[in-house]
């Protein structure tokens, strides 16, 4: 059973660009950190993807569904953890990363630009071929293990531009990142 919807799947892509998008910061702590993230789309398709996909994994034998779990938490991945419309992913970030103040993703082709902090704030705007979106967004760092965003993201699908915000707090959860591997990097 394929479990994965076109929209619910770009989410996920998404989701992994913006994380990386979020965390960089010269002074954020390297290692694991768990990104909390919440999508409004314009049109509530996106929000029906991902409920969707939800229900298509609350629908599977426990033995498939354990295994799309457990592949999903291999990459850091829940649906769903943080309320409905949710994702959590965990991510890892080295120290090389964080002092290059490096963009990383793990797909796509996508170039960002953002500019100096101000206090506690940044701001930055990306675009990405693959998938295809563009947007915006804010960066509040709360502490070097917190901070939250919000980002507002256009992006294509079926030919369709799809309109959405995505709402995110990252927490750092320890030094070593287990399992989870450092993003590759991407383009600025």
């Amino acid at each position: 059973m394929r479990l994965t919807t076109r929209a619910g799947g770009r989410c996920a892509g998404l989701l992994t660009l913006f994380a990386a998008l979020q965390v960089q910061a010269q002074n954020l702590q390297p290692g694991l950190w768990e990104l909390t993230s919440t999508m409004h789309s314009g049109s509530g398709q996106m929000e029906k993807a991902m409920a969707e996909a939800q229900k298509q994994m609350a629908a599977l034998p426990p033995e498939q569904r354990k295994m799309m779990q457990d592949m999903m938490a291999k990459q850091g991945v829940t649906l769903g953890a943080g309320g409905p419309g949710s994702m959590v992913a965990k991510v890892c970030m080295t120290a090389e990363m964080l002092a290059r103040n490096e963009i990383v993703t793990q797909e796509g082709d996508c170039r960002s630009q953002h500019a100096p902090r101000v206090g506690n704030t940044m701001t930055f705007s990306f675009s990405c071929t693959r998938p295809p979106s563009s947007g915006e967004g804010e960066v509040t760092f709360v502490s070097p293990q917190a901070y939250r965003s919000r980002m507002n993201v256009k992006t294509s699908t079926g030919g369709r531009t799809e309109p959405f915000t995505m709402q995110s707090q990252g927490r750092w959860l320890s030094a070593d990142c287990g399992s989870i591997k450092p993003l590759a990097a991407g383009r600025k």
